[in-house]
């Protein structure tokens, strides 16, 4: 299963940790969104940034390309 996330609000104002996770999980600019596999590791990082982000699921397929033999 994969989710999206989305950054919402500026990082200005907060904690360097809090800037490196954005970083970390390839958030480059404000409003841009990524699609990452839902793992613990993952989910640890949006709980850190969960003020700064919005989450949501990506249904199965969608997103992933398709291989035509």
């Amino acid at each position: 299963m994969q989710i999206r996330i989305s950054w919402t609000k500026s990082d200005i104002g907060y904690s360097k940790r809090q800037k490196d996770t954005i970083a970390a999980m390839g958030l480059r600019r404000l409003n841009q969104s990524v699609v990452l596999e839902d793992s613990p590791a993952v989910r640890g990082m949006v709980a850190k940034v969960r003020h700064l982000v919005s989450v949501e699921p990506v249904p199965a397929g969608v997103g992933q390309e398709e291989s035509e033999e």
